[in-house]
């Protein structure tokens, strides 16, 4: 494999782990904000504290711009499951914060994550933006079903978690639907990259000027409802369990975007079942780290 291609798939992790520090350091933050701060003060009070900006400079803007680089070597198959390298980031951060030392099932899920990561590494699943026709009519209709598919699964949700009187059913509707968000931000991370050059220099044809707006605009809204509907499900639902489940549609849907949306035939059967097996392993990882990562979410 090429160096540029080791130089992406570093660049995914860098954004994972980039992005679970600014967490650890915001929750650090928060959890020391005496209790009479936490009124009307609260934000004002964070705002003028340096470790918290930085903390959501990390997350917000340095592990977005990792992000982004990382499509330009890798593209939106590999990336997700790379970054979740950064689950890493939140168990061992919440030593310091939360106060209590690894159990044996979370040395267990990091374990399981630095395997999953290396063998997705391996994998070699690879979209360079560069080598991709992004205006390709058969490309745009997979896009459009891909998309449209997403939010039929996502208004699935919407519909189960409102008719449901099961607040543990309507927990997991609506952390599915968050995690469709994601993987729909995810996906459309690669047509804005491979069209953003093109428009700020001012040389877009017609068609990439629409593609890139509708990502702008998709990506915004697909964050902002993604993490919204997160915290409705851990209001009504176990966020260790939530937490995971989010997950699910996040790491499946980068083999459907290499298999029938770019419609690219994997390198060979080993390399395509490394990929599976550690998305498989990082799903389970999730799991046994949950419970850190929603320790550190609870805190303030």
């Amino acid at each position: 494999m090429e160096p540029l291609y080791w130089f992406g798939v570093s660049l995914a992790i860098t954004s994972g782990i980039t992005n679970n520090l600014g967490t650890v350091l915001q929750k650090k933050v928060v959890n020391e904000v005496p209790q009479e701060l936490k009124g009307k003060k609260f934000f004002r009070t964070l705002l003028k504290n340096r470790m918290w900006l930085f903390g959501l400079i990390l997350q917000n803007v340095i592990g977005a711009i990792f992000f982004m680089w990382a499509q330009l070597y890798v593209g939106p198959a590999l990336i997700p499951g790379l970054m979740a390298a950064g689950l890493i980031v939140l168990a061992l951060g919440s030593l310091k914060i939360v106060g209590e030392a690894l159990e044996l099932p979370e040395i267990l899920g990091i374990i399981l994550m630095m395997v999953a990561i290396t063998l997705l590494g391996f994998s070699g699943l690879v979209i360079e933006i560069e080598d991709y026709n992004i205006l390709n009519t058969s490309f745009l209709g997979r896009v459009a079903a891909f998309t449209l598919g997403c939010f039929i699964c996502m208004i699935g949700c919407d519909i189960g978690q409102r008719k449901t009187k099961s607040n543990a059913n309507k927990g997991l509707y609506l952390a599915v639907f968050s995690g469709f968000c994601f993987a729909l931000a995810n996906f459309w991370v690669f047509p804005l990259m491979a069209t953003i050059v093109h428009v700020f220099e001012m040389v877009a044809v017609f068609g990439e000027v629409i593609i890139f707006v509708f990502a702008a605009i998709l990506l915004t809204l697909a964050n902002i409802y993604g993490l919204g509907y997160l915290q409705n499900a851990f209001k009504v639902g176990r966020a260790s369990i939530l937490v995971p489940i989010q997950q699910i549609p996040i790491q499946v849907t980068p083999a459907l975007v290499y298999l029938f949306v770019f419609f690219l035939s994997p390198p060979g059967m080993i390399e395509l079942l490394l990929f599976l097996t550690s998305i498989l392993l990082i799903i389970i990882s999730s799991f046994l780290l949950a419970k850190r990562q929603v320790q550190l979410e609870e805190i303030g």
